[in-house]
């Protein structure tokens, strides 16, 4: 059987007794980092061969996962932390294996992002899960948009590196709302930090972030009657120029400058 494997985020007591189980009766196993996961093993005095399925050679594994377990061997397959798949390697082995006809299953536990949706506090009851946005400014503004009108919790991961870009692109695609930033989830200095995406999280940026921003709000400005053409009358009639006036549109109706473009440029 091929097993995919959840195994800790941080703290290394965070591991089921079936995933233990579940590693010490593999003949071998598949992993994002073999020195990452030697560690794990290590600290559990479990020995096995190890073998890597990182994102550069997730074919190649598969293809080496699938004859392990046609040759009747117990396979198991984890990623540096969490649940594999979930933004880490192992969907393309999942779909290969699906089309081989190839049975597998998983051994639940440890996934970040559920994890920091409870420490944030925000909406919980529906929320959009979008992992790593894009790293092209153009491609992660198009995503989002498509998401501004949501009224879910959005929740995404994130490098240290990209947590300021990932807030000033949503800023620009949601307007201000609430939002919080976690990270070293389970860890020693694990940290949840609430803030307006008008202000950006302050502090130096270290470890790998969850961030979570509020859904869209339902509106009820008597402006939101009228076309977009006229909303952004009423404000030039109040005095703002053309581009604040746009601005001031898009947020009182919840949807990125954008879409104010193309109902503007379709009237006309």
């Amino acid at each position: 059987m091929i097993s995919f494997v959840a195994t800790p985020i941080g703290n290394l007591k965070d591991i089921t007794l079936r995933a233990l189980e579940t590693l010490r009766g593999a003949d071998v196993i598949f992993c994002e980092d073999t020195r990452h996961t030697l560690g794990l093993l290590t600290a559990y005095e479990i020995k096995k061969p190890l073998f890597s399925c990182h994102k550069f050679n997730e074919r190649e594994a598969a293809e080496k996962i699938l004859a392990h377990a046609r040759a009747g061997e117990e396979v198991a397959i984890v990623s540096d932390a969490g649940m594999p798949v979930i933004s880490d390697p192992g969907n393309a082995v999942c779909a290969m294996l699906r089309e081989a006809g190839e049975p597998y299953t998983v051994i639940p536990g440890a996934c970040a992002f559920p994890c920091a949706l409870v420490l944030s506090a925000l909406p919980a009851d529906r929320f959009t899960f979008l992992g790593f946005l894009p790293e092209k400014a153009g491609e992660r503004k198009k995503l989002l948009e498509r998401y501004a009108l949501s009224r879910e919790t959005l929740i995404f991961h994130c490098a240290p590196q990209d947590v300021d870009r990932y807030i000033a692109s949503c800023f620009e695609a949601f307007g201000d709302r609430d939002a919080c930033a976690v990270r070293e989830i389970t860890k020693i200095h694990e940290e949840t930090v609430r803030f307006r995406l008008s202000k950006g999280l302050a502090g130096e940026k270290r470890g790998e972030y969850v961030l979570l921003v509020a859904g869209a709000e339902e509106r009820e400005n008597p402006l939101n009657a009228l076309s977009a053409a006229e909303h952004v009358q009423k404000y030039l009639e109040e005095g703002y120029d053309k581009k604040e006036a746009l601005k001031l549109a898009a947020r009182d109706r919840g949807v990125p400058k954008s879409e104010i473009y193309r109902e503007l440029l379709g009237g006309k």
